[in-house]
């Protein structure tokens, strides 16, 4: 299954979406800060990122314009799990670049969903 990496500060919302994502059959690598995972992204590239917003180094718009920037992210699909549910805080990740927008709190299968017709998209 597709690797995934998820970059979410939140000790009990990362921990929900490993697990969500691990027993879907998903591979998964966490990150609490946008550093480490830039690092990783230097090893290997996932298949698909979920990205809060507000992480304590940068926010995750800032890294998402910095995916679309760079030429071995700029197509790397992205998933916005975020608590702002703003109508235009939502549309600004959109232009950014976000391939789909999960408002906390989620379930498990919604997150799932979210990702697979993301897949199904880029195909």
């Amino acid at each position: 299954m597709p690797l995934i990496y998820i970059v979410e500060d939140d000790a009990n919302i990362r921990e929900i979406e490993q697990f969500s994502l691990e027993s879907a059959g998903y591979s998964t690598r966490v990150f609490t800060c946008a550093k480490d995972f830039y690092a990783a992204l230097l090893e290997k590239a996932p298949a698909l990122c979920l990205l809060d917003v507000m992480l304590p180094d940068e926010d995750g718009l800032t890294i998402v314009k910095k995916l679309r920037a760079g030429a071995a992210t700029k197509h790397l699909p992205v998933l916005m799990v975020t608590a702002e549910a703003k109508r235009e805080q939502i549309i600004e990740a959109a232009q950014a670049g976000v391939n789909g927008y999960v408002v906390k709190p989620f379930t498990a299968l919604a997150l799932k969903e979210k990702i697979e017709k993301i897949f199904e998209r880029i195909g």
